[in-house]
């Protein structure tokens, strides 16, 4: 595990974001940094292509293409930043994602949120990181894996998460 001690104080948007980019060139593909779209907090979002048989290491996974998102808000007004962390699965309206924001007070500062679609199917506490933004990407790529099978469906459509799954460290 890489731990990042840097003083997080002097962060820049663009900087960070180029970093995350290159962190992830290294093990997905088609990796690139752009604007975030009207509709999205924060300036920027990293995107990543992967495919999802290899990166679950199963032959049987119901898809072959997804994309990770990553996206950091600085200077919140908060002592810490916000950001968006999603696997996306266009194929099956999937989006399984941490989220680091103000949306869900009753759920703290961090959440762990299911998608179909547009649609929010799931949410649930997720653990706080106080940390450098790199050594989040660290972490919630190491659960990413299982947050992603830890999906429950019905009839095709995602409808919660496993229960039992330890998906929200």
């Amino acid at each position: 595990m890489v731990v990042f001690l840097a003083n997080r104080a002097n962060l820049q948007s663009k900087r960070l974001h180029d970093r995350i980019q290159n962190r992830l060139s290294g093990e997905f593909e088609s990796v690139r940094r752009r604007r975030a779209e009207p509709r999205e907090a924060g300036p920027y979002r990293v995107v990543a292509e992967v495919d999802p048989r290899q990166f679950v290491d199963t032959d049987e996974y119901p898809v072959t293409t997804a994309r990770i998102e990553i996206g950091f808000q600085l200077q919140t007004g908060e002592s810490y930043e916000y950001y968006w962390f999603n696997w996306i699965e266009p194929e099956r309206s999937l989006l399984v994602g941490w989220h680091q924001d103000d949306t869900h007070d009753d759920l703290g500062p961090v959440h762990l949120q299911v998608n179909d679609g547009a649609t929010p199917v799931a949410h649930e506490l997720a653990e706080f990181m106080d940390s450098h933004p790199l050594d989040v990407i660290e972490r919630r790529l190491n659960s990413l894996r299982d947050a992603v099978l830890a999906v429950e469906w019905e009839q095709g459509r995602p409808v919660g998460l496993d229960s039992t799954a330890t998906v929200n460290e």
